[in-house]
């Protein structure tokens, strides 16, 4: 009998917290403090405002939004893609973007970076656009080990999974300690699965806000909106950097209206 008081405090808290992030996301997404820095429809040539890591990457522009394919084989490095902002980004962010799943894969992440910088040591220099020959293959080791940047994977599934309703949400943080393992030491707690979101064909509109305390990430499509939220208090600060969108091999997404904004 004793658990059933136990059970209804930790169910309240957890409506609390809800209820309190929603609040805090919304009067920080409707503030008048946000200034636009960026825009790109996705529907004219994306060298204007992006460059890419990746032989292999198909990107076109329609008028539907910028189609991005990564290279069609998988665990094959050379056939992962990344397409950076030529754009920096500093102090707090709001990001919005609409975002359709092309592909039908089980398994392999898409992955949004945000403020990346080279760590500085020689030869991978903050600016990241005085390295890109070291990315000719996008290697994900060549990013968490030599970047800093928060890394947000969505639409996202284990690289041996089968079923696609086992997808995941999960902020990291770069770069990886030298002997340190990545998926123990990057991870920000905590990670959402199964969210029921990211269908193919779907169209999603994606709001992050990332503060140097909070993250937010925020989905709404037809008749579903869902608010994620990660505390980034423990975490180094980011200052300033740019945004990449990252596609694993096989996978496949059209992007449109995308927007950043940062604090005036």
């Amino acid at each position: 009998m004793t658990f059933k008081p136990l059970l209804f405090f930790f169910f309240s808290i957890s409506i609390f917290a809800q209820k309190t992030d929603g609040e805090a996301f919304d009067k920080l997404n409707q503030s008048n403090v946000w200034q636009l820095q960026f825009k790109d429809k996705g529907t004219k040539n994306w060298q204007s405002n992006w460059f890419l890591d990746g032989h292999f990457a198909q990107i076109k522009n329609t008028p539907k939004g910028m189609i991005f394919n990564a290279g069609p084989e998988e665990r094959n490095d050379t056939h992962h893609a990344v397409l950076w902002t030529k754009d920096s980004f500093k102090g707090n962010l709001k990001m919005e973007f609409n975002f359709c799943r092309k592909d039908t894969e089980t398994k392999w992440a898409i992955i949004l970076y945000l403020q990346a910088t080279g760590t500085g040591i020689a030869p991978y220099v903050e600016d990241i656009s005085k390295w890109n020959h070291l990315r000719e293959i996008p290697a994900m080791k060549t990013y968490f080990n030599n970047m800093k940047a928060l890394h947000i994977s969505y639409a996202s599934f284990d690289n041996n999974n089968t079923d696609k309703n086992k997808d995941y949400i999960r902020v990291r943080q770069y770069p990886v300690e030298k002997g340190q393992n990545f998926n123990t030491t990057t991870e920000i707690p905590s990670p959402y699965f199964e969210t029921g979101l990211f269908r193919t064909g779907k169209t999603y509109k994606i709001t992050i806000i990332k503060t140097n305390e909070k993250m937010y990430f925020k989905i709404s499509g037809k008749d579903i909106a869902k608010l994620f939220s990660w505390n980034l208090k423990n975490h180094p600060e980011l200052h300033e950097g740019r945004i990449g969108l990252r596609q694993m091999a096989t996978r496949s997404a059209l992007y449109k209206d995308i927007s950043v904004y940062t604090m005036k």
